[in-house]
């Protein structure tokens, strides 16, 4: 009986009451780049995919971990938005912000301290209490992601080609892809490997206008085009799917910090309904369950979605 009562409270806490964590997870079936490409190409009455940022923000839970991740996925299929630095050992990790004080017990630079030394540390939750989960690698997180998920590196201080030859040393272009800030960094990335996919900066006509001088492939990307619905997406919709491309509103910054559930699930169909293939979130359990009539029309794609 109290076995029962926990799990309902966590269903309330996570905004997941219609349906329990499984025991299994919700995966993405990505075996090859041409299978990614296809989870992300655009389709009209296609469904809505959730992306956590940096893995989701539920008590007990920390920003960029593992177990963050699999926890998600206990609840949705989704990728993941995360955030790889650099120790001062060159070790490739994940952090958000470039201190540690934030997220982890530690304080100062995380270029400051060797992967060994960060071992000490224990990661928080997005509370601020200490769990009992160590700083990831980006390699652990690979390794651990293969046949489960689809990993969106964001670009902090890591060099481009360090992080091109990590994909590479992994076998790993099938389901890790790169946000870009620029078509330069994107041509880059596909002069080192044609079949890389990527998550573009689009939030305007000038930026949609410089992918589209450069010749790259729209159908190997999605378009992050801004935190918020508003008019001025609508062109940018029309242009981007014409192309296959999807189109992912961030909620992280906006919508997720609406003070209610009833609030932010409101801002989330608000999202699905203005046009948006992709909803990014900090609280990817929450977002999924508000959207749930739009995730489920996966329609010729539903051999990308499965339970492992």
């Amino acid at each position: 009986m109290k076995k029962k009562f926990v799990l309902l409270l966590t269903a309330l806490l996570t905004g997941s009451i219609s349906g329990f964590a499984q025991s299994k997870l919700n995966v993405l079936n990505i075996k090859t780049p041409k299978d990614l490409h296809a989870l992300f190409r655009y389709t009209e009455n296609g469904p809505i995919l959730i992306a956590g940022h940096r893995g989701g923000m539920v008590k007990g839970f920390p920003e960029n971990s593992i177990a963050t991740f699999e926890n998600t996925l206990k609840y949705t299929p989704a990728f993941f938005e995360i955030d790889p630095r650099l120790t001062k050992d060159s070790v490739m990790v994940l952090m958000h912000d470039a201190t540690l004080d934030r997220t982890t017990t530690g304080t100062g630079k995380l270029s400051d301290y060797t992967y060994a030394e960060l071992q000490k540390f224990r990661l928080k939750d997005a509370e601020g209490n200490v769990t009992d989960f160590p700083i990831p690698t980006l390699s652990e997180v690979i390794e651990w992601a293969r046949g489960k998920t689809v990993l969106n590196l964001d670009h902090k201080d890591v060099p481009l080609a360090m992080t091109a030859a990590l994909i590479k040393k992994h076998k790993a272009d099938a389901f890790v892809m790169l946000t870009v800030h620029s078509a330069a960094e994107m041509q880059f990335y596909l002069s080192q490997n044609k079949n890389h996919t990527f998550s573009a900066f689009v939030r305007n006509l000038k930026e949609y206008e410089d992918y589209e001088k450069a010749g790259v492939p729209f159908t190997q990307m999605i378009a992050y085009i801004g935190p918020h619905v508003k008019p001025e997406n609508k062109e940018l919709y029309t242009l981007l799917h014409r192309k296959g491309t999807m189109c992912m509103i961030s909620a992280a910054s906006s919508y997720d910090k609406l003070k209610t559930p009833e609030e932010r699930k409101a801002a989330y169909l608000a999202i699905a309904r203005d046009g948006a293939s992709i909803l990014e979130s900090d609280l990817p359990i929450e977002a999924a369950e508000a959207v749930k009539e739009f995730t489920e029309k996966r329609g010729a794609k539903a051999g990308l979605f499965g339970k492992k």
